[in-house]
């Protein structure tokens, strides 16, 4: 290998100092530093019930003074909604994540793969309705059926989590078929 250019070389005085690692910017600081939002956002996305500006700033290992901003700013996009005023909580707004999910099986999948996700899931859903004898997961007692058709609890709560979700499911792709031939017939009207 051969020696760069002498200009370029660091002179011996040069060579002589040795960096100041404590003065350098800490590992997790350069790899967080354009994630604050997306920080913030993971916090709010977690929440199960309102949370005050303090909590959200440890979810997101932030500073308070940031989770304010930020939750004003996610507040006014509608990602969150605040609940109370003294202290200001808030609380994810569901309807918005609902929104980003049909809109990403929108961009996602044409409205045939839509038809046949929307198949297989009814299917599911049917099958663990009949399987419980109920028309809901909610009417069903976890500790009462367990017990019944002795099984564990853990495996009837993923069932009845299965079937929860089968119908989330179902719902999210109903919009997103409704959405895009309500998007179609706008177009034809259109033309």
């Amino acid at each position: 290998m051969e020696d760069p250019r002498s200009d370029l070389q660091a002179d011996a005085s040069e060579r002589e100092a040795a960096p100041d690692f404590d003065e350098l910017t800490p590992p997790e600081d350069v790899v967080r530093g354009d994630r604050t939002r997306d920080d913030f956002f993971d916090a709010v996305l977690g929440l199960d019930s309102p949370a005050t500006a303090s909590e959200v700033a440890d979810r997101a290992g932030h500073g308070v003074d940031a989770a304010r901003e930020y939750l004003d700013w996610f507040e006014q996009m509608g990602i969150v909604t605040q609940v109370t005023t003294a202290p200001a909580t808030y609380k994810r707004n569901q309807e918005y994540l609902n929104w980003r999910r049909v809109q990403t099986l929108r961009s996602e999948y044409t409205s045939e793969e839509l038809l046949d996700l929307l198949e297989s899931e009814s299917e599911r859903a049917t099958a663990l309705e009949r399987e419980f004898d109920a028309e809901s997961p909610s009417a069903i007692s976890l500790t009462r059926y367990a017990a019944a058709t002795d099984q564990s609890i853990e495996d009837v709560w993923e069932q009845l989590t299965a079937w929860q979700t089968a119908r989330r499911r179902i719902s999210l792709i109903e919009r997103a078929l409704t959405t895009q031939s309500s998007d179609v017939t706008d177009l034809e009207s259109v033309a």
